[in-house]
């Protein structure tokens, strides 16, 4: 043990220290006495050693591990341990997290040595579980180990530990191959991959489990723990991890004999689940939700004590005492593992094409843009501004970001795809000569540097939002032009959240569905378990006293936040210069032709790694075929950015809150909002999107804004240099940009804590929470003599943004769809109400109200006809000069695209009868009774009960010869059947069965003389 102790006081750079832990060993040891923050008093056990754990499984393990990555880094912080592997089974999803606390705890660390009074005061949220004031003994900072334990199909283990970047890339690739072959969630290896990959990476092998069939030849575990010792020297030891059980001295000596045996070295870990012992009983429960069983049928399969847990170096070194050599073989691995995740960054695609340079290019493309944007010559501002962005861009080698982004819009306009930019960088001069945004850098007064700042090393923030129902086709392009090796989606995590936590805890915990289904209807949102008060339970019928419905609330409690499983992002893409998969493991998503990689949009952004989200909207989807209605029926050539600015017509008719349809203004409270905002410029529009969100609400921003527009309120300021960040908005804080400029002109944050701040707004829904921040803004605003009433205002208001803040720049972009929808609805409301219905589903309003609208802005609407409509919508002349509204056959329910387009190739000149779509277009009796039942004969001269009854003879049967005399002209005659006339209000109602909307009458119409008797004609 003499080694062991000797390396974990080995001085930074020394022996048995890599150089990359340099700075952890020396703050190790000029931090001594000082608590960790975050970390409560009286967990830390006395420490005389440093061993580091090498296989720790978190709950990146799904329904397996019991703690999160960031626990086991802290609580490693507080134990002592240098080096913690992560290790979950096939998967890397949960070792940037790990990585970022460790770094999170080193940047703490420095920080109590250089400010002790000021420590704590920012940092990522704190564990509900921890105090909100930590002290404790000792500490250190622990230095990520990346690793995978990766199981083979027939149940072979190792944990594969890279030494270097190299290596890394075979693991990544390792996994990905494996989890390409399987379906989503599963991973398929053989013994041969392990074998290929293995170079460069540390193999700690796991023992065959108990009661194990023994193989024998080739598939035998001891033959194949001798290939890979004899393939990979040195790199190959025995994992030895105690099961407490009692028989671990015996079991250890037994697998120390096989080591020797096979000539590879045992190495110690404490193979831990969970990072302290009192995560057994969800450890459990996990098991139990696994498994489909309770947690009082588990059995063996339950832990038998909560021994499974990170342990101290002491403790290590007294369940392993006479196996020194593996806890110096342990130190080794951790020694010879340099690798960090920090060396993945700036993979980014270079972008050279034709041997130009990605900045070459990019200004020759931005120029061209500007001539383009600007024919008669751009103003010297914008060309100032122009210069100013690309300097900065090339100073920050951010071109090949933009062109990456550029490429992907022209191949979407190349394909007549309608897209717009969004985000921190969108709504920048080059964004718009490039076409990534219309919004004219003009407009607004946003700063350039907020977005993309040498303060920020990290990529700048693009959206780009394309037409719903054509998205697939763009995310198709870059699979197809990166390769599905370069390009793939970014995953979302799946967290335990109030109603999913009490479901599924509650049904392993035994508890009746009744029950658990009354407590489900008691949870919103995040919230479960101690969130239910004693009264509010006895209310729906439950005992608060009962035990076990006390263990499934405080379980609930406990397991929220935990990652459930892996799913797809909506449309974050990552793009590499190199192999995607020897970045980050790739796998198959559950929709076809998707394959995503197992890390979400925040670990991307903690490694700054490039990201560009291709988004689906369906407004564009909207506003493109509105755009090709005018251009089929007026001529029109319209676009986003060529449509006609500030139309007074279209402010007149948002003021009066004339808005169904019309992007983000549409909802009740948008339409309550917008005669008290009366919007008459763009800018306005800017503010309406971003002002009415539960931020800006819950922040009472709002109702001092219109003060403050309508003259009701003196719009002050309590400095100048807020009066310049304020100014726009009356001084009132509505966008994310401006919290962050407050915080540093008002509160004195530098550019790395308001960093955080945006972070923390922008990651509310997960873990974030500004008022981690309250401290530190009220006492900086203090300090620069702001009095505490309006700090406290301040931060009440940014802290609104932790529920849902907007920035400027997605306003802006938002608020142009916004003015462009109001421009197609003021001016040409036919043609927006067949676009929209056209678009469906999407937005507020269901078909019966967009038509409804349209009827009421004089749009003549005419109903579904076999003899006139397509699938979709049309426009058709009135008769009198206009345009007048055709349903199309999509407006069936029950009735496809396919089946319309045999309907209307097959039309020619018309059909005469219900019988003719039967013999020329193939329409089988089931579609005949559809169309009769959505009134589409009536152009036939049939009624919907006549036109049934046809559609009902039609048994589908080649007419025998007996009964075919009708087509060599000898009629059978049959006796007419006189069928009853529907009234008005059976009409109604069929209507809305077969298609959602009635044509007709209102229902409330055929109601009014009961409702209001008065008003009911006499």
């Amino acid at each position: 043990m003499g080694k062991v102790a000797e390396r974990g006081a080995a001085p930074a750079g020394g022996e048995g220290e890599s150089p990359r832990t340099a700075e952890d060993a020396r703050l190790r040891r000029d931090g001594g006495g000082r608590g960790l923050p975050g970390v409560p008093p009286g967990e830390a056990e006395e420490v005389n050693t440093s061993l580091p754990e090498l296989c720790l499984t978190t709950n990146f393990s799904f329904l397996t591990g019991a703690s999160h990555p960031e626990e086991y880094a802290r609580r490693a912080a507080l134990l002592g341990i240098p080096e913690i592997a992560v290790a979950d089974e096939n998967s890397v999803a949960g070792i940037v997290r790990a990585h970022v606390e460790c770094r999170e705890i080193a940047r703490q660390v420095r920080l109590r040595r250089a400010h002790d009074e000021t420590v704590g005061l920012i940092g990522p949220p704190r564990p509900a579980h921890l105090p909100a004031a930590p002290s404790a003994d000792i500490y250190c900072t622990p230095r990520l180990l990346p690793a995978a334990k990766i199981t083979l199909r027939d149940g072979f283990a190792a944990t594969a530990l890279p030494t270097d970047r190299t290596a890394w890339g075979r693991l990544t690739r390792l996994i990905s191959k494996g989890r390409l072959r399987a379906a989503k969630g599963t991973c398929d290896l053989g013994f041969e991959d392990l074998l290929e990959a293995g170079e460069g990476l540390h193999l700690l092998l796991h023992p065959p489990a108990p009661g194990t069939a023994v193989k024998r030849g080739a598939g035998a575990w001891q033959t194949r723990a001798q290939r890979l010792a004899r393939r990979f020297p040195g790199h190959v030891s025995l994992l030895l991890a105690p099961r407490y059980d009692g028989q671990d001295a015996a079991r250890f000596a037994h697998l120390t004999a096989l080591a020797e045996a096979l000539s590879i070295p045992t190495v110690a870990s404490a193979a831990p689940r969970m990072h302290h012992g009192r995560r057994r009983k969800l450890a459990d429960v996990l098991t139990a939700i696994r498994e489909g069983l309770r947690v009082d049928q588990l059995g063996a399969r339950a832990l038998a004590n909560a021994e499974q847990r990170l342990r101290a170096p002491s403790e290590m070194a007294r369940l392993f005492r006479g196996h020194e050599a593996a806890l110096i073989r342990a130190c080794e691995i951790a020694a010879a593992c340099t690798f960090s995740l920090d060396e993945l960054r700036y993979e980014y695609p270079s972008e050279i094409s034709e041997g130009e340079t990605p900045a070459a290019r990019l200004s020759r493309l931005a120029h061209a843009g500007l001539k383009w944007r600007y024919p008669a010559g751009a103003p010297e501002r914008v060309k100032a501004m122009l210069q100013h962005e690309l300097t900065l861009i090339a100073k920050l080698r951010y071109e090949p970001y933009f062109l990456t982004v550029n490429d992907i819009v022209a191949f979407a306009r190349s394909r007549g795809i309608l897209c717009q930019g969004r985000g921190s960088a969108a709504n920048s001069v080059v964004c718009y000569c490039l076409g990534i945004t219309s919004v004219s850098p003009e407009i607004g007064t946003m700063v350039f540097e907020r977005f993309v700042s040498e303060a920020r090393d990290e990529p700048p923030d693009i959206d780009v939002d394309f037409e719903h129902e054509r998205r697939e086709e763009v995310i198709q392009h870059i699979y197809e032009r990166y390769g599905r090796h370069r390009a793939g989606l970014c995953a979302t995590v799946i967290h335990y959240r109030g109603k999913r936590a009490i479901r599924e805890v509650g049904k392993a915990m035994g508890l009746s569905e009744d029950t658990v289904g009354a407590l489900s209807s008691q949870i919103w949102g995040w919230g479960a378990g101690a969130g239910l008060r004693d009264d509010r339970l006895r209310e729906i019928g439950l005992d608060p006293t009962d035990r076990r419905l006390q263990q499934t609330l405080e379980l609930c409690d406990e397991i929220q936040g935990f990652p459930r499983h892996l799913s797809q992002h909506v449309g974050g893409f990552i793009i590499t210069e190199g192999r995607l998969d020897e970045l980050v493991p790739i796998e198959n998503a559950t929709m076809e032709d998707r394959t995503v990689i197992c890390w979400d949009k925040d670990d991307i952004d903690a490694l700054g790694i490039l990201k560009v989200d291709i988004l689906a909207l369906g407004m564009l989807t909207c506003i493109r075929k509105a755009f090709d209605l005018l251009q089929a029926h007026h001529q029109q050539g319209y676009t986003l950015a060529t449509l006609p600015p500030e139309d007074p017509a279209v402010y007149d008719m948002l003021c009066k809150a004339d808005s169904v349809g019309v992007f983000q203004v549409e909802s009740r409270a948008q339409m309550n909002f917008l005669p008290r905002m009366k919007p008459r410029c763009f800018y306005d529009l800017v503010i309406e999107v971003a002002i009415i969100r539960p931020g800006p609400i819950q922040g009472d921003m709002v109702h001092p804004y219109i003060r403050r527009r309508n003259g009701e309120e003196e719009v002050r300021f309590p400095s100048d240099a807020l009066g310049e960040v304020l100014g726009k908005t009356l001084g009132v804080p509505l966008f994310q940009e401006q919290a962050m400029q407050i915080a540093i002109i008002g509160a004195g944050f530098t550019p790395e804590e308001a960093d955080r701040l945006r972070r923390a707004l922008a990651t509310f829904k997960k873990r974030g929470s500004v008022s981690e921040f309250h401290a530190r803004f009220i006492k900086g605003m203090l300090k620069n003599g702001y009095d505490a009433e309006f700090a406290e205002r301040c931060f009440s208001q940014i802290e609104g943004f932790g529920s849902y803040g907007f920035p400027e720049s997605h306003a802006a972009s938002f608020a142009l769809l916004v003015y462009a929808s109001a421009w197609l609805k003021c001016h040409h409301p036919g043609i927006f109400a067949c676009a929209l219905l056209n678009s469906q589903p999407m937005g507020f309003y269901a078909p019966a109200q967009i038509v409804r609208d349209a009827r009421e802005h004089g749009v003549e609407v005419r109903p579904v006809c076999v003899n006139a409509s397509y699938w979709d919508n049309v426009m058709e002349p009135d008769g009198k000069g206009g345009l007048a509204l055709r349903l199309g056959f999509r407006q069936i329910k029950a009735m496809r695209e396919e089946e319309a387009g045999w309907i209307t190739a097959a039309r020619g000149n018309g059909y005469m009868a219900v019988e003719d779509l039967w013999r020329r277009a193939g329409t089988p009796p089931r579609l005949l009774a559809v169309l009769a039942e959505a009134d589409a004969f009536a152009s036939l001269g049939l009624s919907r009960r006549e036109a049934l009854w046809e559609a009902k003879a039609i048994t589908g049967a080649t007419p025998l010869p007996l009964f075919a005399g009708d087509l060599d002209g000898e009629a059978i005659d049959e006796p007419k059947v006189t069928l009853p006339e529907m009234t008005l209000g059976e009409e109604v109602v069929e209507d809305y069965v077969a298609m959602r909307l009635t044509l007709r009458a209102h229902p409330l119409a055929l109601l009014r003389h009961i409702l209001t008797p008065e008003a009911a004609p006499s």
